[in-house]
């Protein structure tokens, strides 16, 4: 999913109403609380520094760990286990994360639409800490990752061959095709819109307005209200001082599972891309031995990362990273099929519009296959990164207001992950329609990147930089997703102990070994879905305090 540079996030000194939280600028409405930031939490020097709040960090890192025992012992009995979760939950709930993601873009259209729009973000009088430039260009950092790299031909391929290949149907009268709605068997061309609307219904308005929900709720609730920067202080209109207490401790151990495993979705599915890769490069077996060993070396880098510091190490990562995600954007717009990109840019996005409608509807699918294995999973691995997206887009958005908030945050990645697939997933198409290409086509979904790639001038270099931008989106994700889930663990303090960040950022590369042996791509996928349900429930409570916060702000 997305990829969050670790900008200096730090808004400009202030007076602060909790630790690293500047008090509201002008007029505002503090929530009088007692709480104090770590209060709660453990400190000592044991085997290293610790400061954690002791129920959140205790039960979470105990969870992790005895989890990951299990999936190491019982590999062979666990794949179907997995298997059963996932495709039960997809099946069962896939209703409930399409109809929720349609709540957060409905609420977010009514915000800018409405007078709430005009509060803004740090007190009525609070300033942007950065230009519109560099704000969009945070922004566009976020709406990159590991989901563009592996999605980005594979997806619209995908999409575009169930397409064409049109509707088939079992003896029991259910479909059994992947095909988007009704497909375009035999057109060609409406199998192209119909594949690109689909894919673009994925990255578009709906996971971005889950991402701006979760941003919104932290800004206002920390930067208006004067609460700690965590996902318990967005219910403190609902349960007041309690939020403090186990309703707070639950709310904050789902986020840290919902992050945990949507990042280590990511690292499993760049692990198979970059292994994949390497054996398109070098010819070394994609075995799963290959992929452990590159778990275990982006972990180690990423480890290093976390040692290093905010700007020594993952800062420097990230624009290194930037720009070779635009180099190669460009190298593709340039060297394929450049007028087709440009006007299938404009093409992409009406037909996108067109089937919004019926690819948001929730219930009476036909299409199970497309709306469960992907809108449904999809929607819960975007809902799993939402705190720790969410965490980086509020803090870089003080001073903005509501409406150019939420404009920018559903725009600004929407437009650029829409550029991305016409450049990638269209190249390939274009390679398969105008020169009879297949190679992207019959190629696994982590290799079919590499063979559009291959059909390209500067091949070995071109696979080389998509080898290097996967691992490093991991290792900047990895950075940044860990030290959320540290700030979280450790009671919304933001400087805990580096030690606490290192463990995190190890058992994010454990559990990815650990599933990718028990269960491959299918246990990511379960976990993504399973932590995601229950976030998805917090997420809906929460869209009323963030009604109920703004209405209480001055406008």
């Amino acid at each position: 999913m997305g990829n969050v540079p670790s900008h200096d996030m730090t808004p400009p000194p202030a007076a602060e109403t909790h630790e690293g939280i500047p008090a509201p600028t002008g007029e505002a409405n503090l929530i009088d609380t007692d709480y104090v930031i770590g209060q709660d939490n453990i400190k000592g020097q044991f085997v290293f520094a610790l400061d954690i709040h002791g129920k959140v960090f205790t039960i979470s890192a105990l969870v992790a760990v005895i989890f990951v025992i299990l999936a190491l012992a019982l590999q062979n009995q666990i794949e179907p286990l997995f298997s059963g979760v996932r495709d039960w939950l997809t099946h069962h709930m896939a209703w409930f994360f399409i109809g929720a993601a349609n709540i957060f873009v409905l609420l977010c259209l009514a915000l800018i639409v409405s007078p709430l729009g005009k509060v803004r973000i740090g007190g009525k009088e609070a300033t942007p800490d950065y230009t519109y430039m560099g704000w969009f260009s945070m922004l566009f950092a976020a709406g990159m990752g590991i989901g563009l790299m592996f999605y980005g031909v594979s997806e619209p391929m995908s999409h575009y061959s169930s397409s064409i290949a049109g509707i088939t149907v079992g003896e029991d009268g259910v479909r059994t095709d992947w095909a988007p709605l009704g497909g375009a068997e035999g057109n060609a061309e409406e199998a192209v819109r119909l594949g690109m609307a689909a894919t673009i219904f994925h990255w578009g308005l709906h996971p971005w307005a889950i991402y701006a929900i979760v941003a919104l709720a932290l800004a206002l609730f920390s930067f208006n209200k004067g609460l700690p920067l965590s996902i318990r202080s967005i219910f403190y209109p609902i349960l007041g001082e309690r939020v403090w207490g186990w309703p707070g401790h639950i709310v904050d151990i789902l986020a840290v599972f919902a992050t945990l495993f949507g990042l280590v979705t990511s690292l499993g599915l760049g692990a198979e891309q970059a292994a994949a890769g390497v054996e398109y490069l070098f010819g070394i077996p994609a075995t799963d031995t290959t992929k452990v060993l590159l778990i275990i070396a982006i972990t180690m880098i990423a480890l290093a990362s976390v040692v290093a510091g905010l700007d020594k190490g993952v800062k420097r990562l990230s624009e290194i990273n930037m720009g070779l995600a635009m180099a190669l954007l460009l190298f593709v717009i340039i060297a394929g099929p450049t007028l087709v990109i440009f006007t299938d840019f404009f093409k992409n996005l009406g037909a996108y519009l067109q089937y919004l409608p019926a690819l948001s509807n929730p219930v009476g699918r036909e299409d199970a296959n497309f709306s469960q294995g992907w809108t449904a999973f999809y929607w819960a691995w975007w809902i799993s990164w939402s705190p720790f997206v969410g965490m980086f887009i509020a803090r870089v958005s003080r001073g903005r207001s509501v409406r150019e908030f939420l404009i920018a945050v559903l725009l600004v990645p929407s437009l650029v992950s829409v550029l991305w697939m016409t450049a990638f997933g269209g190249t390939a198409i274009n390679q398969l329609l105008v020169d009879g290409f297949t190679g992207a086509q019959d190629a696994g979904l982590e290799l079919k990147l590499f063979s559009m790639l291959g059909e390209m001038p500067l091949t070995g270099i071109t696979s080389f930089i998509g080898i290097v931008l996967v691992v490093v989106f991991f290792i900047t994700s990895s950075d940044s997703g860990s030290l959320v889930i540290d700030t979280i663990t450790a009671g919304g303090k933001v400087n805990a102990p580096v030690p606490q960040r290192v463990f995190w950022a190890s058992i994010e590369g454990v559990i990815a070994i650990a599933l990718l042996l028990g269960g491959g791509l299918v246990a990511l996928q379960a976990m993504a879905v399973s932590t995601g349900l229950p976030f998805t429930i917090v997420l809906l409570v929460g869209c009323i305090s963030i009604v109920k916060g703004l209405m209480s702000e001055p406008r």
